[in-house]
């Protein structure tokens, strides 16, 4: 009798083994199942989970397409130089530059998104070895700036949303275009550094941007860098319309005081040398419309060409 009820028992623990095996090789199955593989911008491929719902950006710009886009609760942390929209006061910082893998890990992201020259592949293999995907985009065009909010709404969940805002704000860029249709195009240079004088390349996003604001890169070589560093004679050879770097009167007390033979460019001698708002200017972000409505107004003011103090 009690051998039988061991053989009995025996077969039950056999049976629940092999259910829970069962389970065990479903659940494996279908966790593979709901994995989202993708390809970035840079080619790499990235797996995460079919519904991530917990993301942080690690370059401003990509800050501002996450709040853009998606629900404010979903975005886990902000770097140290976020400072738009005003709910980045409301998350946690994380520094991207050492990246801060230890408060990354404890933000528990499901994703983070990058952009090409922000994050070093070196510090995305680590964080990607710490089960934390690393997604980068690369823009060269403002169309592809509208791509990328396009794209990370499809990745948070956000699609249809993230679609009607990117086509929003590209029929407030045509607009922008066909105001400055039949109008002159003044050669600009946008100066990023003094000494050496770095500039704003030609295979940078500027260039595009300038473009639609009815202007051109004076700068009309490619570079291997996108921004490089110029010579006086090389400027001088460019003979730029427009400067962007500053005020007329800061950069007369600095730049064109250290480089006074600059001062023979058309840009200075029609004191067409602006300042332009750098978080503007720098990052390809959701405010591409305002960057470039900004570029338009010194460009092309109704009035005509005016300094700034």
């Amino acid at each position: 009798m009690k051998k039988y009820n061991f053989s009995n028992t025996a077969c039950i623990y056999l049976v629940i083994s092999a259910i829970l095996c069962a389970c065990d090789t479903a659940s494996s199955g279908k966790k593979h199942e709901s994995e989202m593989v993708l390809s970035d911008d840079l080619g790499r491929e990235v797996r995460l989970p079919s519904s991530p719902r917990r993301f942080i950006a690690l370059a401003p710009s990509l800050t501002e397409m996450l709040f853009f886009v998606c629900d404010t609760s979903e975005i886990v942390g902000v770097t140290q130089n976020d400072n738009y929209p005003a709910a980045v006061r409301n998350k946690p910082v994380v520094s991207n530059y050492p990246v801060d893998f230890e408060q990354i890990l404890m933000l528990k992201p499901d994703l983070i998104f990058t952009k090409d020259g922000m994050t070093s592949p070196e510090d995305a293999a680590r964080l990607q070895q710490m089960g934390i995907p690393v997604f980068y985009q690369t823009y060269e065009t403002v169309e592809d700036v509208l791509e990328s909010i396009v794209q990370i709404g499809k990745i948070t969940g956000h699609a249809e949303q993230a679609v009607n805002q990117a086509d929003s704000l590209r029929r407030l860029l045509v607009d922008i275009e066909k105001q400055t249709q039949g109008l002159s195009r003044p050669r600009v240079l946008a100066i990023t550094w003094h000494d050496p004088i770095y500039v704003y390349g030609k295979n940078t996003i500027l260039t595009d941007k300038l473009r639609i604001a009815g202007a051109a890169n004076a700068l009309d070589s490619v570079f291997q860098a996108p921004f490089p560093a110029l010579s006086r004679e090389y400027i001088l050879q460019l003979n730029p319309d427009i400067i962007l770097g500053g005020s007329f009167g800061k950069m007369d007390s600095t730049f064109f005081r250290l480089y006074p033979e600059l001062k023979k460019t058309n840009a200075y001698r029609h004191r067409r040398v602006y300042e332009v708002t750098d978080d503007l200017n720098s990052r390809p972000s959701p405010r591409i419309v305002e960057a470039v409505r900004e570029l338009k107004e010194l460009i092309h003011p109704p009035t005509g060409p005016t300094s700034q103090p």
